[in-house]
């Protein structure tokens, strides 16, 4: 097949209902796709998100003009073959690149800002699987996901049982520690301790809370890389000086490129789809959703499980995909697992790991 890219918008034809007891109507769900959907709908793979993320997959960021996020991974011949799969990548609800959002208009015209509702993981898979419904898609070859991408495949695998044959869940976890919790609370204070946020009302200003959300993006970063990473890419290294500046300015290689990743991301991120999104993540529990047991989120699913972790990973460390491989075993569900040793920490899954390749290619062809 040849590979075809289509960005698009789809409104959700009913109101999208939430966890926290409301409900989202005339929800929009921006996606991609890449590759030939098959005559019998039989070759889609649902490709999820991390937190960062958006639907540019595999295709060239409109803002940034970056490469898509996985661009590696996804494409003709790749471990995702495009030739052989139809892939969609959709931006969650509660983000800011195209889907219903706090910078969305409300009904009454003027944007969402603080108004919009409290949302959870299980609320972002509703909307993907509404697209799918949009979309005339049963079932799915695969969901993938990494990071918050395997939360919302883990979810869609415990929510909705028969919707995907093969769940691979790359460097994620059924539910956020508390030090999961703390690191993005942290985050969200910068966002709210900036003047410019208003209470979440800056739109329609000369003026964002880019300082807020570039600290909150800043201290996230960390722990997406690993002290090894970190050693081994700048060490104490001085940026472009002899001897330190005795000073407050970026003395270190390492505060530099802190900075920089900060003051990059506020150019493509709004600070109030960071406060939402890191919330929802912090609610997961895919055990307390299912009174309580995790092996009973997975009861119902008849998928093939694939779980994948790091193991310089710290954010989501392989006790967490450990946990998801026990339960999965209490309830007789096929499920294979591996740790995968690599040098960039919980970020890993992004980069160029080769190993990961041949998981993904395996599983997802097998």
């Amino acid at each position: 097949m040849a590979s075809l890219h289509q960005p698009t918008t789809m409104r959700l034809p009913q109101p999208l209902p939430l966890d926290g007891g409301e409900a989202l109507h005339d929800v929009d769900i921006a996606y991609e796709t890449y590759g030939e959907l098959a005559a019998d709908r039989s070759n889609a793979i649902l490709v999820c998100h991390a937190l960062t993320g958006d639907q540019y997959l595999a295709s060239t960021h409109p803002v940034t003009g970056k490469p898509g996020w996985w661009e590696r991974m996804v494409g003709p011949g790749k471990p995702i073959d495009t030739d052989r799969f139809h892939v969609i990548c959709a931006n969650v609800i509660g983000s800011c690149l195209g889907s219903t959002g706090p910078a969305s208009l409300a009904p009454d015209g003027q944007p969402y800002g603080m108004r919009f509702p409290v949302i959870t993981i299980r609320d972002m898979v509703r909307g993907l699987v509404g697209l799918l419904d949009a979309m005339d898609i049963a079932r799915l070859h695969a969901v993938v996901g990494g990071s918050m991408g395997g939360m919302q495949a883990l979810s869609l695998a415990a929510n909705f049982p028969d919707r995907a044959a093969r769940v691979l869940a790359i460097a994620t976890t059924a539910r956020h520690s508390a030090q999961n919790i703390a690191f993005h609370e942290v985050g969200r204070q910068a966002i709210m301790a900036d003047p410019a946020w208003r209470g979440g009302a800056y739109y329609g200003h000369d003026d964002a809370p880019g300082a807020g959300l570039a600290v909150a993006r800043m201290a996230a970063h960390i722990t997406y890389l690993s002290e090894e990473g970190l050693t081994e890419k700048f060490g104490r290294r001085l940026q472009d000086r002899d001897a330190p500046g005795f000073g407050f300015d970026a003395d270190f290689q390492v505060e530099s490129y802190l900075r920089y990743q900060g003051s990059g991301f506020t150019r493509r991120f709004d600070a109030n789809s960071y406060l939402y999104i890191t919330r929802a993540m912090d609610y997961l529990d895919l055990a307390q959703e299912h009174g309580g047991s995790l092996a009973e989120a997975f009861r119902a699913s008849d998928a093939r499980f694939c779980l994948v972790s790091f193991d310089t990973d710290w954010l989501y460390p392989t006790e967490d995909s450990r946990h998801v491989v026990h339960a999965l075993n209490a309830v007789a569900k096929p499920v294979s697992f591996v740790e995968l040793s690599a040098p960039f920490g919980h970020d890993s899954f992004l980069l160029d790991v080769p190993a990961l390749d041949r998981v993904v290619k395996g599983f997802i062809h097998g």
